[in-house]
Order: structure tokens, then C-alpha cells, then sequence
């Protein structure tokens, strides 16, 4: 059994981590810690784990408080990693960063677009970047991983097939993603509650969101040069679930079928892509509660561009099921495992079910 830890397991992405953990065949979890819950039991927090028999919540965010555990996830604001994860490194603890404080290979954007100074600048060279679609290689080594961000994950997945096809124009691609509530963290703010969202749409963060730099540093490094995006995130009134659409100029045209074609070789077997047929369009509800990404792509002939729609639950494959599909792969368990399930809205169609 791998003994894990969770270190703030009282925010939305901490609860969800708990949530699938505590199904895995193969997981203890052995200690979970909130600065603001300390001595409460995990029910007291959140009223859907009545009956646990786990541990409670430790006050301390030291590497004491998650002794003898062989991996620990962090679930902490960003900043708060940075001063964590050496430590916890030091000790043979495997790392799992859910925030941004790693995803950055180059520390400077990270003070840049977080407005935060990083100590750990060569830290930052040695994790590896959790996208397993990508950098499975890389992750199977691992010490300490940089999950990506919810936004990202929808995006780069949407791209990365055309942007290795050769077919893109890269002077202009264009996306607008509309995430649920949830991605804004369990915190009280007046523009995240019920009465303000019920009813409401908006775009916030324009020309200016942090997960821009995020973006364009995988999609470079994807296609080889430095690319530029613009990227406009919008807010829709529901708990979870993001849905990205893309645009990507093309220098030549093609049909619907090529596309599909296109991004069914690249993501042949990979168990938590899927790919939309017979002019079908992924829908959040067909992704909720799961680990799944699927994707659509369409051409538009008059303007010659892609469009591409990708959607995840920003708190499964948009973190806590991505970060455990990457322990697994760190821990050498299978991929799939504790992540095998229909989505909430189970669809009548084959594709939707993940299959270990």
C-alpha cells in the first residue's frame, strides 16, 4: 500500500482528492492537514464523507505532519508550495504540487504573472510537468510533479494534435473557456455566490489571466517556437466543469473526417481521451465526476480555421484526477486505477465508459 498525505485537504480540490482516494485498492491515506480545521474529523468538514474511520485533520503544514508517508499531494494556495516541497523532497517524500508554484520551468514567469518572488528557482528546472498525454515518460521518474491547471489541461489536450500536424498558421490562435465556480477555490467572495452567478455569464481575467503563460509555454514547447495566445476565460453558473473552445488558423483545407483522423492516431490508446464521432460535440455533462477529457474539431471551410472544443471536470482531469493518474504512474500502478467510473449524467454511448 502507498501511504499518502494530503497537505490542505480542506479546499474543493483537497475533498475530491480525498474522494477518489479513498476508493484506490491500492492507497492509505494517512494524513490529511488544515491550518483552519485542525483536531476536526474529515465529516465535520465535509458532510459527504459521514462515517469516516481516516485520520483528522492535523493543524501543521510541516513535513512532521505527514511522516512515514511515501507520496503527499499539495493542495495549498500558490506561494505556500515553494516553501513545503524541499523539505518534504529531503525526506525521500514524493511530490505532487497541484498548484503553480512548479509548472514553470522558468521561475521569472512565474514572478512575473504571480507577483510573487521563488526561492526554489532550480526547483523549478527539475519537476516534471503532469501532463501524462505528454510527458508519461518523464513522470514514471518523477520526485516531484507540477500538476497542470485546469484551463491548460483543456487546452493543450484540444491542441496538441494539430500543432505537431504542421497544418497551423500560429500567428493567431484564439480561445475562449467558460469554467464552473468551482475552479475559483471554496472561499467566500460576493461575486462568487449564489445570487450574483445564478442567472449570469461573464468574462473576467482578459489579456491578463495566469494561466496564459501557462498555456504558452506548453504549447511552444509543443511546436517547437515561441508561440502567443490570446485566451479569455469566462464564468458559468454551475460547480464544475470547463468547456474550451479553440481556434486554430490552417494553411491548407481539409475535411472533418481528416481531423477526427488526426486526433484519433494521436490519442490511440491513451484511456482518458476521448474522441467525438458523427458530428457529436462534447458537452460538460459528459465529462462530470470523471477523469475524462473529450474533444470535438470541426472545420470552418470560409475561414479556414479548426475549431476545436475540448472539456474536463476542472476538479477531475483538471486536477485531483489528473494528480492521481499521475501517482499512479509515479508509483508504478496502473493508469486507471481508482479513476474507472461513468461520468455523473452517464451517456447510452460506448465512449463514455473507461475501461482499465
Amino acid at each position: 500500500m502507498i501511504k499518502v498525505g494530503i497537505i490542505g485537504a480542506t479546499g474543493y480540490t483537497g475533498g475530491e482528492l480525498i474522494r477518489i482516494l479513498a476508493g484506490h485498492n491500492e492507497v492509505e491515506i494517512k494524513a490529511i492537514t488544515s491550518r483552519s480545521n485542525a483536531g476536526k474529523s474529515l465529516e465535520e468538514v465535509f458532510g459527504n464523507f459521514a462515517g469516516w474511520k481516516g485520520p483528522v485533520f492535523s493543524g501543521s503544514d510541516s513535513p512532521e505532519a505527514v511522516a512515514g508517508c511515501d507520496l503527499v499531494f499539495l493542495a495549498v494556495p500558490h506561494g505556500v508550495s515553494m516553501g513545503i516541497a524541499p523539505e518534504l523532497l529531503k525526506k525521500g517524500i514524493k511530490v505532487i504540487d497541484l498548484g503553480a508554484d512548479f509548472r514553470f520551468r522558468e521561475a521569472r514567469i512565474y514572478e512575473e504573472w504571480y507577483r510573487l518572488e521563488h526561492p526554489e528557482k532550480e526547483l523549478t528546472k527539475k519537476a516534471v510537468y503532469g501532463l501524462p498525454e505528454l510527458y508519461r515518460n518523464q513522470i514514471r521518474k518523477a520526485k516531484l510533479l507540477a500538476n497542470p491547471g485546469c484551463y491548460p489541461t483543456s487546452v493543450i489536450l484540444g491542441c496538441y494534435p494539430l500543432l505537431t500536424s504542421g497544418l497551423v498558421q500560429k500567428e493567431r490562435l484564439i480561445i475562449a473557456a467558460k469554467s464552473g465556480v468551482s475552479g475559483a477555490g471554496r472561499k467566500a467572495e460576493l461575486s462568487l455566490n449564489f445570487s450574483e452567478l445564478f442567472g449570469n455569464f461573464k468574462a473576467y481575467g482578459i489579456a491578463g489571466h495566469r494561466h496564459t503563460p501557462e498555456i504558452e509555454q506548453e504549447l511552444s514547447q509543443i511546436s517547437g517556437e515561441e508561440l502567443v495566445v490570446s485566451f479569455t476565460p469566462h464564468l458559468l453558473p454551475i460547480t464544475r466543469g470547463i468547456l474550451s473552445t479553440i481556434y486554430l488558423p490552417l494553411k491548407e483545407k481539409v475535411t472533418n473526417q481528416q481531423l477526427t483522423a488526426l486526433y484519433e492516431e494521436a490519442y490511440q490508446g491513451e484511456p482518458f481521451v476521448k474522441l467525438c464521432k458523427d458530428m457529436v460535440l462534447p458537452e460538460i455533462k459528459n465529462v462530470a465526476g470523471t477523469n475524462c477529457c473529450q474533444i470535438g474539431v470541426r472545420f470552418d471551410e470560409r475561414t479556414q480555421t479548426a475549431i476545436i472544443i475540448s472539456v474536463i471536470d476542472n476538479m477531475g482531469k483538471g486536477a485531483s484526477g489528473q494528480a492521481v493518474q499521475n501517482m499512479n504512474i509515479m508509483c508504478d500502478l496502473p493508469e486507471t486505477m481508482g479513476l474507472v467510473g461513468w461520468p455523473v449524467y452517464p451517456q447510452d454511448i460506448d465512449v463514455f465508459l473507461i475501461k482499465e
